[in-house]
């Protein structure tokens, strides 16, 4: 060794530490937390600060002025062109499914996609409208605007529904749900609350993702068949409309059944070819466009409105529309919905924009896509949008395109931009069947979302219980009353899994210092006389009893009868004292009097003095008696019997059997918080083991749980930090040499392998 090199000093293995020893020997620093007035001084103003939280709100500060031009430039283009061809046919159709004018989905492709590149933090996922939150707004329109409200005679005899007034109430009330949105989104984000995300699992989005994806396919199909439904709201309302749809196949027109399946098959195909030549193909082959433009024709030129009946999309708008404020009236009757339509459509986009942040090397904040996307639906709610998340079909397209910023979704909103302004008139023919076709084949995805549930049944149960119940709940109770009792059921899961613990008794597994359960490795051996219990979950208020439960059944002694017959034993004893100290009170009467007799012309002796004369006598090892000469006389050995013992009588001396073990290790190492139900029950177990001559020592805690328990008034002159260890060994090293046995061995292994 050479002379500067630092000699180490190990610890004794035989010397252990306690808590208390600890701290003296480390220092423990109790620094109390700042105040409210220490945070926000460190909050004041300056130019630093302000540019660092501009940069902050407006990621765009940071990114565009290093923005390799030569570099992504180009590939940006060719992405957003991709993404941009589209938004124009996933607008519509997203809009349909909606239940608003068309046109609105391509105000929805525009505003939103165009604020999120300024404050957007992710680079590949693409924002606008999505499917699964499309038709959570259908339900609201469906409920509050239902197109019976807006029926008409004409003739005197026929009742026909009136479209305008309609499309026109239902814009407005789709504009007063997206500003609701905007609000929840923007001020979650403001608040630092981008992690309620988490109690959204995600077993729960994807089973009410699949869930969604049925009720898009039974609310699709009446325009594949080509007939009106009755619009049903609420509980069971997707069940009725597949009941109807059964009903009333005989009415199905052909016309649109025919267009709606070649269409369909059409996409189909050429999706499965764009999947299986994506990289020898430079850019995906636009289907959905070019069945647009296709069917479009087909229908202006074969009218196939006039003759086969098939409804086609009407009139779109050309321009930009001024903006509007929406209506507060409608504020009250969709705030629940607003609030689950703005954390859905917030999971998606962060759990897509975090797999792809994962996968290119960058970061995406929470916080700020939860304000990116709120302002983006805030304002789009002024420009008649609806409330819009990230698609995740067009996000792996513009990712696989080459695109590397959001400069892809600049150019998608150029091209959205061109067909609102001139293009989308040229839609008034196309076929409302070709629409639903494209939702339907873009569902594709969310459909294999099936096969997780085998693969959930083979890794955890729970996860499973979770996707099942939100998928049954969704489609049962609507997409609204789904989620809330998905989101119940998902927490209530977690309170189970700690009602629901693994309780074990920890051994030494083969002298190397490591303790484990019992019952799963045979090589485990319990410590004589020492008692190792280990639960798998936080003790708090849900549990406590439990946990005092199970460790009154594997400690190997039944605690409360022990202590009831130790009681029924000092009551007992303590009658007997009595007896026997009336008696013994007798006996020095007698001896007094006897002494009194031999000289009676000795003083009086108090017999009230000597009796209590003896009785602290007693105390001190003997009985004794003034003779009449002022010394002291012992009694003689048979009546030296103490009516009441000043030393705490131990089990042996009742009369009962002692426990078998002398020590009860309460391995604390899972536990990660205590409340105060959890101090009380410790304070319990401790006074009940004690009253049986067993000491209790803790062994694994936390700083955070030792100042836990120290707030909680826990410590005390009976229960000391003497009785808390850092690790099981030490805590089984101090027991074991406490009651003079032999200390546990810690044997070297080695391993040898064998080639």
């Amino acid at each position: 060794m050479e002379k500067n090199e630092p000699q180490l000093h190990p610890r004794d293995e035989l010397s252990v530490l306690s808590e208390a020893e600890l701290e003296k020997l480390g220092l423990r620093n109790r620094a109390p937390s700042p105040s409210i007035c220490t945070r926000i001084q460190k909050k004041r103003c300056s130019g630093s600060a302000a540019k660092s939280l501009l940069f902050q709100l407006l990621p765009i500060l940071a990114w565009l002025p290093r923005y390799p031009v030569k570099e992504w430039l180009l590939k940006d283009i060719i992405s957003g062109f991709s993404v941009g061809i589209m938004h124009l046919p996933q607008g519509l159709a997203y809009a349909l499914l909606a239940g608003l004018p068309p046109v609105t989905g391509l105000y929805s492709s525009f505003y939103p996609v165009l604020l999120y590149f300024f404050f957007g933090t992710s680079r590949h996922i693409s924002v606008g409208p999505f499917a699964v939150i499309s038709v959570m707004i259908g339900s609201v329109t469906d409920s509050l605007e239902p197109s019976s409200k807006y029926l008409e005679m004409t003739n005197g005899t026929n009742k026909t529904i009136n479209y305008v007034l309609r499309d026109a109430a239902r814009v407005e009330l789709v504009a007063a749900l997206t500003f609701l949105v905007g609000i929840f989104q923007v001020a979650l984000g403001l608040l630092q609350f981008g992690f309620v995300a988490i109690y959204l699992s995600e077993p729960l989005v994807r089973g009410y993702t699949t869930a969604a994806s049925v009720q898009v396919l039974i609310s699709q199909l009446k325009y594949i068949v080509g007939f009106e439904l009755e619009e049903y709201s609420g509980p069971l309302s997707m069940i009725y409309t597949f009941l109807e749809i059964c009903k009333r196949l005989p009415e199905t027109n052909i016309g649109t059944l025919v267009t709606s399946l070649i269409a369909f098959i059409c996409i189909i195909l050429v999706k499965m070819l764009n999947d299986r030549f994506a990289k020898k193909l430079p850019l995906p082959i636009p289907v959905e466009l070019l069945t647009i433009i296709i069917s479009t024709a087909i229908s202006y030129g074969a009218k196939l409105n006039t003759n086969f009946g098939v409804s086609v999309v009407g009139d779109i708008p050309s321009g930009m529309r001024p903006p509007e404020i929406p209506n507060p009236n409608y504020f009250g009757k969709v705030v629940g919905n607003s609030f689950a339509i703005a954390m859905v459509g917030y999971v998606i986009c962060i759990s897509l924009g975090k797999i792809f942040a994962l996968k290119h090397g960058y970061t995406v904040d929470s916080n700020q896509e939860l304000i990116a996307l709120g302002l983006s639906n805030f304002v789009g709610a002024f420009f008649q949008c609806f409330s819009i998340s990230c698609s995740m079909s067009r996000s792996l397209v513009q990712e696989s395109t080459g695109g590397h910023s959001q400069m892809a979704g600049l150019v998608s909103c150029l091209i959205i931009l061109a067909t609102i302004l001139k293009i989308g008139e040229l839609f008034y023919e196309l076929p409302k069947a070709i629409l639903a076709v494209i939702i339907l084949a873009n569902l594709k995805g969310m459909f294999k979302q099936f096969k997780d549930i085998p693969a959930l049944w083979r890794s955890n149960f729970v996860d499973l219980l979770i996707w099942l119940v939100t998928f049954v709940a969704t489609i049962v109770l609507n997409l609204d009353m789904g989620l809330g009792v998905a989101v119940i059921f998902s927490l209530l899961t977690v309170v189970f899994r700690t009602q629901m613990a693994q309780y074990s008794i920890l051994g030494e597994v083969s002298k190397t210092g490591i303790y484990k359960d019992v019952a799963e490795y045979d090589k485990a051996e319990k410590i004589p006389g020492v008692t190792i219990f280990r639960s798998s979950a936080t003790v708090y208020f849900a549990n406590a009893e439990l946990y005092a439960g199970a460790l009154r059944r594997k400690c190997g002694v039944d605690v409360d009868n022990l202590i009831k017959r130790k009681k029924k034993a000092l009551k007992k004893a303590e009658k007997k004292a009595k007896k026997e100290a009336k008696n013994n009170k007798k006996v020095v009467s007698e001896a007094i009097n006897g002494c009194d007799s031999g000289n009676n012309n000795l003083g009086f002796v108090d017999i009230d003095m000597e009796v209590k004369s003896q009785e602290t006598n007693d105390c001190k090892g003997g009985n004794r008696v003034s003779e009449h000469n002022g010394s002291v006389k012992d009694l003689e050995p048979q009546i030296n019997i103490q009516p009441q013992p000043c030393y705490k009588p131990t089990l042996e001396s009742l009369g009962l059997e002692k426990p078998p073990l002398h020590s009860l290790i309460l391995d604390f190492t899972p536990v990660n918080f205590v409340d105060t139900v959890c101090i009380k029950t410790l304070k319990n177990i401790f006074r009940d083991f004690r009253e049986i001559e067993v000491d209790v020592y803790l062994v694994g805690c936390h700083a955070s749980i030792i100042t836990q328990l120290e707030r909680g008034s826990f410590f005390s002159e009976t229960i000391t930090k003497h009785h808390l260890f850092a690790s099981v060994h030490d805590a089984v090293t101090y027991a074991t040499k406490k009651q003079g046995g032999n200390l546990p061995q810690i044997a070297t292994a080695m391993l040898n392998t064998q080639m």
